[in-house]
């Protein structure tokens, strides 16, 4: 004999559903309800505990993707984070590959990319940009966008930000750069820029946003100017178009 469901779902707003099972629930069961629910409603979705991993697994297998956390939610007078999951009467079947892959990519780890310039001048001194937004220096560049191809990205900074039209060359460096300064982890693609006359520095226009200035720098004044790991990401990045060193470093060690 089939066991019943227990997987309760009440309707919380106009055309929206939410579930509610208890610990141990089959996956079968709060399919089988989002399914119910999905009939008379628009959205059907559920509301798990952080800690909750078998709950979060239950979610996933019943269909709902992972829409993101609601922070500071009253349960029973108390405030706390909630990982939201709904699925859509309008989404896909689960079982065609399309939307099993989305259903994969909503709770997948996504991990931020960065894509930075290594620009020299033919006194084999380093580009730098001194930023709005920090105190220390940085190669020119940025966060890769969703969908965009790093190498892709760092052309587009660079041209962005400095108003120079770079292609960018091979990929020099890897660098891993762990959680910092409320930062998540983050993969830093540091791609060459080539070596030019100092007179680049002339076609410059700073983007006033994010560019304060912008010049080319000496190894010393790298050290100075930089974060330590900034300055260790430059020189990992120089010795591996040396032929030197390895082309994949964590915090520029």
């Amino acid at each position: 004999m089939s066991q019943q469901p227990t997987t309760r779902q009440s309707t919380v707003a106009d055309g929206v559903a939410r579930l509610v099972w208890p610990p141990g629930e089959p996956i079968d069961n709060v399919r089988r309800e989002v399914a119910r629910a999905l009939v008379s409603h628009a959205r059907v979705e559920a509301h798990v505990d952080p800690d909750d991993t078998e709950g979060q697994r239950i979610a996933t297998w019943a269909g709902m993707l992972r829409e993101g956390v609601m922070r500071g939610v009253t349960v029973d007078g108390t405030p706390m984070d909630r990982i939201v999951y709904a699925r859509l009467a309008t989404d896909r079947p689960v079982d065609e590959p399309g939307s099993f892959r989305a259903l994969l990519n909503s709770f997948l780890p996504r991990k931020r990319a960065i894509s930075q310039m290594l620009v020299r001048d033919t006194d084999d001194r380093v580009l730098l940009c001194q930023l709005t937004y920090k105190t220390d220096w940085d190669l020119p560049g940025g966060v890769v966008e969703v969908g965009e191809s790093p190498h892709e990205a760092v052309a587009r900074e660079v041209e962005e930000e400095l108003a120079l039209a770079l292609p960018a060359g091979r990929l020099l460096l890897t660098d891993w750069l762990p959680p910092w300064g409320g930062w998540d982890d983050a993969l830093c693609l540091v791609f060459d820029g080539g070596a030019h006359d100092p007179g680049l520095l002339d076609q410059v226009v700073k983007q006033a946003r994010e560019i304060r200035s912008a010049r080319f720098c000496t190894l010393d004044e790298v050290d100075e100017l930089c974060a330590d790991f900034t300055a260790r990401r430059v020189r990992a990045a120089l010795a591996t178009l040396a032929g030197e060193g390895s082309a994949y470093t964590e915090s520029g060690r």
